[in-house]
C-alpha cells in the first residue's frame, strides 16, 4: 500500500484581522516592552544617519562592530569628510558593499555641510535627497532621533505585515501606508520597533517560533509551529 498522505494544513477562512485584534496586538507588545529601542549604536543624529545607511544588507551587530571606532574619531560631517572615502572604507571593511557605502557617507557628509550647515534635516524629503538615503532610512532617523511617528518597513516588517497579517501589501510602501492606517495613534511611535524586534527574534523568516509568540492566538499564520522536541542526552555505554 502507498504511504498514507498527511492532510494539508488547514488555512484560516479569514484573510484579515479586525481593528480590535490589531489594537490588542499592540497592547500586548507595549505591555511586554513599554520602551522599545533600536539596536544600532550612535551618539548623535549624524552618526545615527550614517549607521542606518551602513545597515543596508547588513546586520545591526555587524554595523555596531564597525562603527564604534569610526564614530570615536568622526562623529560630525566635517570629521567624516576629513577621513575621505579610503579612511571610511578602512573602518567598515567588515560590512557588505563597504566601498559604495563609504562613497555615500562622504557624499552625504558633504551635502549636509553645504545645504544644512552640518545638521541632519528633520524632513523626509530633505533626508531622501542625500546619497544612500531612501525612505526606510529617512523614516528610521525621523522616528528614533526626532521622535516622529514614522514606520520604517524593512524585511521584518514586510514579512509580518503580510504574515500576521496586520497590514498586507505587495511592496514596502504599501505595507507602510497600510500600517499607518491601522496602528492605533498611541502606538505609532513605537510600532516600528515592536514589529522589528518581534520579527527578528520570534516571528523569524524560515521558522517562526509560534510556541513562544505573545500574539499566537490572534495571528492568522498557518500552520503554527510547535516547540522543538529536546534531544535525549547520550548515555555512556554500559560497563561489561
Amino acid at each position: 500500500m502507498p504511504p498514507r498522505q498527511m492532510p494539508a494544513p488547514r488555512k484560516s477562512r479569514r484573510k484579515k484581522l479586525s481593528q480590535a485584534e490589531i489594537d490588542e496586538i499592540f497592547r500586548r507588545f507595549q505591555a511586554a516592552n513599554p520602551e522599545p529601542k533600536g539596536e544600532l549604536e550612535y551618539v548623535n543624529a549624524f552618526t545615527l544617519l550614517v549607521a542606518v545607511v551602513l545597515s543596508a544588507q547588513a546586520t545591526d551587530v555587524g554595523v555596531n562592530k564597525a562603527t564604534r571606532a569610526l564614530f570615536g574619531i568622526a562623529d560630525t560631517p566635517q570629521k567624516m569628510l576629513a577621513l575621505g572615502v579610503q579612511g571610511v572604507s578602512d573602518h567598515i571593511k567588515t560590512i557588505g558593499l563597504y566601498n559604495a557605502k563609504a562613497k555615500n557617507v562622504i557624499a552625504l557628509s558633504q551635502l549636509l555641510i553645504e545645504r544644512h550647515g552640518g545638521e541632519v534635516p528633520q524632513t523626509r524629503e530633505e533626508l531622501e535627497a542625500l546619497p544612500g538615503v531612501g525612505r526606510k532610512t529617512a523614516n528610521v532617523v525621523l522616528n528614533i532621533f526626532f521622535g516622529q511617528p514614522t514606520i520604517a518597513v524593512d524585511t521584518h516588517l514586510f514579512r509580518l505585515g503580510n504574515r500576521i497579517p496586520v497590514a498586507p501589501g505587495k511592496t514596502p510602501l504599501e505595507v507602510e501606508l497600510a500600517l499607518a492606517k491601522v496602528v492605533p495613534d498611541w502606538a505609532l511611535l513605537h510600532a516600528h520597533h515592536w514589529l522589528i524586534l518581534h520579527g527578528r527574534y520570534v516571528c523569524k523568516a524560515r521558522v517562526p517560533e509560534c510556541w513562544r509568540c505573545l500574539i499566537e492566538d490572534i495571528c492568522l499564520y498557518q500552520p503554527k509551529t510547535a516547540a522543538p522536541v529536546p534531544k535525549s542526552p547520550k548515555l555512556p555505554p554500559p560497563r561489561v
